[in-house]
């Protein structure tokens, strides 16, 4: 039997798992780490914590499983996207905190960028739009703003990568000083059409290619191999790489075009396989890198974020103190019929696709005297299937594709009452297939594929099976009402920022 390693770096946790070459799990492991908040929309990580983490569970993981670390055959690795560590290209150790993709200290940078260049040549560019979310405006405000940060850069000493970068580096003994396109096509500094850093957004945004990681492929090519005195305690090749989105995408099959999967996690994200030939929105909308095997054309993919999804249940949770766990939500939830004319948009950091508002800021709309715990409880899970419809429409308008099912992934996706809302509200079947942990599972797929576990996609796609499937039953006059009152609430936490300006 071969078994492969798979890091998940996530935006509350990191796990390692490991797959047996049918793809089913072996074992798992997962832990926690901090979430610092220096300012009001301000979100760091201490990458050392998530490094000593990430030792942690493979070891753990690897001891679960009565395996060492030369069973391996591969390690793949999926992570957050946007989110920016600045680390020595020779120690690999950070020089700065991780500032996280939630964060958004890059927003006057992005204001003044915009003035230098129309955003219809960014979105042509890169496939992306104005907005902090990515990561050339946290790097600027690194070079700008931390001292020790400026220097090491000019003294050419730093590397500004994505969680995928970092723990190559640190696994590799910094062999390696790479990214996927997967996560290169989330800076707005990547020529989306070549895969290759973009000479022009590098020039007017002032950031050197020195500074960057070498962009590779997602899978087809080994990156480095693990340096025998870490944490594996081998030597293992580090054969895939996708950030955690097109991981998913990966994991649950979905390499033709047309092909839709939605992942339910801190926040929720939407993505469209259209094909090898890029196209971009009209609605909002961003035109991304799915995936690129080594020698075979790049594929791309639409995709919609939401911001605040399952991070909205954790704020019930531990700052509302109104339930004790996400099951405890599900059954207030569920024991009412509707939401009681309760909306939630939370817009704790703006609003993403389709609306892109970084002004915009969360609501609680709709409450009577009538109101209960239980009806927000509901609320709060609609709230996600409400954003995934938004993404859903525009999707389905720009790329001209009638999306027939949607794949479900994610924790989210143990909640019955959002993924039969879900179904209700997007009138597709949803599906949620045997294993949820797809963003994992397309990186072990991505490495296996590297290393030969995997002759293709048509082996891969043999071992995707279904385990639930809802299907609407909500009338076309019921859901119209429901959607009007979303969109009406929507438009309550626009320009709130501004308290000159009406909403």
């Amino acid at each position: 039997m071969k078994y492969i390693g798979s890091i998940d770096q996530g935006t509350t946790s990191t796990r390692f798992m490991i797959f047996d070459e049918e793809g089913s799990i072996v074992s798992s492991s997962q832990l926690e780490h901090r979430q610092i908040y220096p300012r009001p929309g301000w979100v760091e990580h201490d990458a050392e914590e998530i490094w000593h983490n990430t030792e942690k569970l493979i070891s753990d993981a690897l001891e679960k499983a009565g395996l060492d670390g030369s069973s391996l055959c591969a390690i793949g690795i999926t992570n957050q996207r946007e989110t920016i560590v600045p680390f020595s290209r020779t120690t690999g150790k950070p020089i700065y905190n991780a500032i996280v993709w939630q964060d958004l200290r890059g927003e006057d940078y992005i204001k003044a960028l915009s003035e230098t260049i129309p955003e219809h040549e960014i979105r042509e560019r890169t496939g992306l739009l104005y907005s902090p979310y990515f990561s050339a405006s946290k790097i600027r405000w690194l070079l700008d703003n931390v001292p020790r940060v400026r220097k090491a850069a000019e003294n050419g000493e730093i590397i500004f990568g994505t969680m995928d970068s970092y723990l190559v580096a640190r696994l590799t003994g910094c062999q390696a000083l790479v990214t996927d396109v997967t996560n290169a096509s989330r800076y707005m500094l990547m020529d989306i059409r070549s895969g290759e850093w973009d000479e022009h957004m590098l020039e007017i945004t002032g950031i050197s290619r020195s500074m960057l990681p070498s962009i590779v492929s997602s899978s087809g090519v080994v990156y480095g191999y693990t340096d025998p005195d870490g944490p594996v305690g081998a030597s293992v090749p580090v054969a895939g790489i996708l950030g955690d989105q097109q991981a998913a995408l990966f994991g649950q099959a979905c390499f033709s075009r047309g092909e839709s999967k939605c992942t339910y996690g801190t926040g929720c994200f939407l993505l469209t396989n259209i094909g090898d030939e890029p196209c971009f929105s009209e609605h909002g909308l961003i035109t991304t890198a799915a995936f690129r095997l080594e020698g075979a054309p790049m594929h791309y993919a639409f995709e919609g974020s939401v911001a605040v999804a399952g991070s909205l249940v954790q704020w019930v949770r531990d700052q509302l103190k109104m339930v004790s766990s996400p099951k405890e939500l599900d059954a207030a939830a569920a024991s009412v019929p509707d939401n009681g004319g309760v909306y939630i948009v939370p817009a704790f950091s703006g609003l993403f696709a389709p609306y892109w508002r970084s002004d915009a800021r969360g609501v609680i709309a709709g409450l009577t005297g009538y109101a209960t715990r239980a009806h927000i409880c509901r609320a709060v899970l609609e709230a996600t299937a409400f954003q995934a419809n938004d993404i859903f429409s525009a999707m389905e308008a720009d790329s001209g594709i009638r999306v027939k099912e949607l794949k479900v992934d994610g924790g989210m996706t143990n909640s019955i009452p959002l993924m039969a809302f879900q179904a209700d509200i997007m009138q597709v079947p949803v599906i949620r297939p045997m294993i949820v942990e797809t963003t994992s599972l397309g990186a072990a797929y991505a490495a296996g594929l590297t290393m030969g576990v995997w002759k293709g996609f048509d082996e891969l796609r043999r071992y995707w099976k279904e385990q639930m499937r809802w299907l609407p039953t909500m009338d076309d006059k019921e859901r119209a009402n429901k959607v009007g009152f979303w969109k009406k609430a929507v438009r309550c936490t626009l320009g709130w920022m501004d308290s000159d300006k009406e909403c």
